[in-house]
């Protein structure tokens, strides 16, 4: 049976998107197409919807749903990064609107050959897109103790960032950690008994950690953002739905640098004028999902939706 991705805060991620009639939109990360398929089937007078994801096994399963929708639809698999590049490919020079969900679907959680998951026993691999070369394997037994614990403190806000990076180092010279159930026991063991957390699971935050730099995650989303902007068309907005706290600081920073900026005459810096920007943000506050959502879907419970429209 195939594993539904059930799409994170949908009905406010569509309503924010304000699609127009004629309108192109982009879907940056296609998925299984759970947004996608809502745009399409809620607004069926919008021109086209350009879909992208880096995942081939997602990019089936999308494209199987949105057959109904197949004459207006363009779907590729290719990084987000390459957007311009696939507008270019179509001659479209503006979007109406992007949306971006930086969540990990439930089609790669629940597949253990895709070591996501650090309840499933699979092989450390971790990649979105099976066509990167370096692996969460190669990072656990090749990063000296200094590096990891760099990578986990930085990119998993990991306390026991030194601890866990020892003990990975100390046990891979017994043999290679090739699983994501010993990488978890390592990790979990690693971490003082009074001192796990009760509310995730103690590995948590490593895997999020090499995830995000086997996929080269947090560059990836500050490129994109950029090209997102630049690309978006006169009202047009741009919606981003994150679900950690270094995902969410970076949207809110390229969403306030894009409002406002100060203009320096002749390079000296003052007294300066403030210029308008080029975006205006729509969430004061990020939008979270409802208790209901939560309860019927408890990997929402971290999304935070933030939305700003081109100026």
């Amino acid at each position: 049976m195939e594993t539904q991705h059930v799409p994170v805060l949908l009905a406010e991620a569509i309503e924010q998107l304000n699609c127009k009639p004629n309108g192109i939109y982009l879907d940056a990360t296609l998925g299984s197409g759970g947004h996608a398929y809502t745009i399409l089937k809620d607004n069926p007078q919008i021109k086209w919807l350009v879909a992208l994801d880096c995942d081939g096994d997602a990019i089936k399963q999308a494209r199987s749903r949105l057959e109904p929708f197949s004459h207006k639809t363009f779907i590729f698999q290719a990084n987000f990064i390459t957007l311009r590049a696939i507008l270019k490919e179509l001659a479209v020079k503006e979007v109406d609107g992007i949306l971006i969900d930086l969540g990990v679907s439930s089609l790669q959680l629940e597949n253990p050959n895709r070591g996501f998951s650090f309840r499933l026993k699979g092989p450390l691999d971790m990649r979105m897109d099976k066509r990167l070369s370096s692996t969460a394997f190669d990072l656990v037994n090749t990063y000296e103790a200094s590096r990891l614990e760099h990578l986990f403190r930085t990119y998993g806000e990991e306390r026991w960032s030194a601890r866990i990076a020892r003990a990975l180092v100390r046990e891979r010279k017994k043999a290679p950690i090739a699983d994501t159930v010993h990488l978890s026991n390592i990790v979990t063991t690693a971490i003082p008994p009074a001192h796990r957390p009760r509310k995730i699971h103690p590995a948590t935050k490593t895997f999020q950690a090499l995830r995000i730099v086997v996929n080269q995650e947090l560059d990836n989303l500050t490129k994109v953002i950029e090209e997102g902007i630049d690309l978006l068309a006169h009202q047009g907005r741009l919606c981003i739905i994150s679900f950690h706290s270094m995902e969410d600081r970076i949207v809110k920073h390229h969403f306030r640098k894009s409002t406002t900026r100060y203009i320096y005459p002749d390079g000296v810096r003052a007294p300066g004028r403030l210029q308008a920007g080029t975006l205006r943000i729509i969430t004061k506050k990020p939008i979270t999902p409802q208790p209901e959502e939560v309860s019927n879907n408890p990997r929402a419970r971290s999304a935070k939706l933030r939305v700003a429209e081109k100026v």
